[in-house]
């Protein structure tokens, strides 16, 4: 199977699908649940994609320059952005839309959120901490753990300080919305896990077996694909539900007229 008949049939497929429900829906008059601001959705959508381009390409070169991923050359175009094929890219916009538009499916639905919500700081600071400590952690075993620790290291290393903020800025937010970000990550991360089985069965791509822990799903599926499908969906949702909640709003203009002092 080529790159990007996977993409058309597991990823762009359910894109469509899901633009077809939004489309209908919100012709129908579904808007999103009252705790959203809707208007800002796609423009929300749209600078989830520019991010994810723009963050993941260095990572993603590195795997490939140094072998933790490779693509059959038989099965792509060859058309190459440094180290990497234009197909990739693609899934860097295709994956972001999918769990965007996900999210969005999702948020039309009146899942509930905590009624004794309170402000934390002490939350968004603990989180932090425990995140900073497993970042560090990734480091270490990167740059002197065996070379069985790379992919999983540097995928935590890499993708752990575009967390950060998130959870110091509203990890409280998240736990109030916990229903609608659970459902938002777990689906897709298991949906592409899954087709990622697909596509190693194929050949489209392959896995340093080298540079990972040997840890396997079904006897194909290595742990550190499922480590990344569901870190960057965890970004997405995390990104769409401060950026997007009127809570998240709120507290950003209330930083705002600080100066941008102290802790948001």
């Amino acid at each position: 199977m080529t790159y990007f008949g996977f993409l058309l049939r597991f990823v762009a497929i359910p894109i469509l699908i899901l633009l077809a429900i939004t489309l209908w829906e919100l012709r129908h008059g579904r808007r999103a649940h009252s705790m959203l601001c809707a208007r800002f959705i796609w423009v929300g959508i749209l600078a989830h994609i520019v991010a994810a381009v723009v963050y993941t390409t260095p990572w993603d070169n590195y795997l490939v320059a140094t072998g933790v991923w490779s693509y059959n050359p038989e099965l792509v175009t060859g058309i190459l952005l440094g180290y990497v094929p234009i197909e990739e890219y693609t899934f860097f916009v295709l994956e972001t839309l999918l769990v965007g538009l996900w999210w969005w499916f999702l948020a039309r639905r009146p899942l509930a959120s905590d009624p004794l919500f309170r402000p934390s700081t002490a939350l968004r600071l603990s989180a932090l901490i425990v995140l900073f400590v497993l970042w560090a952690i990734s480091l270490y075993l990167f740059f002197f753990g065996a070379p069985s620790w790379n992919y999983l290291s540097i995928t935590l290393a890499w993708a752990l300080p575009a967390i950060f903020p998130q959870v110091l800025y509203g990890a409280d937010l998240l736990w109030r919305h916990r229903r609608l970000v659970l459902a938002s990550i777990l689906v897709p991360g298991v949906y592409l896990s899954l087709t990622d089985i697909v596509a190693l069965t194929q050949t489209t791509w392959s896995i340093s077996k080298e540079q990972t822990t040997g840890i396997l799903f079904f006897g194909i599926l290595p742990l550190e694909e499922i480590v990344f499908f569901f870190i960057t969906s965890t970004l997405i949702t995390f990104g769409m539900t401060l950026s997007l909640s009127e809570q998240g709003q709120a507290r950003f203009r209330a930083w705002k007229a600080r100066g941008y002092r102290g802790i948001p």
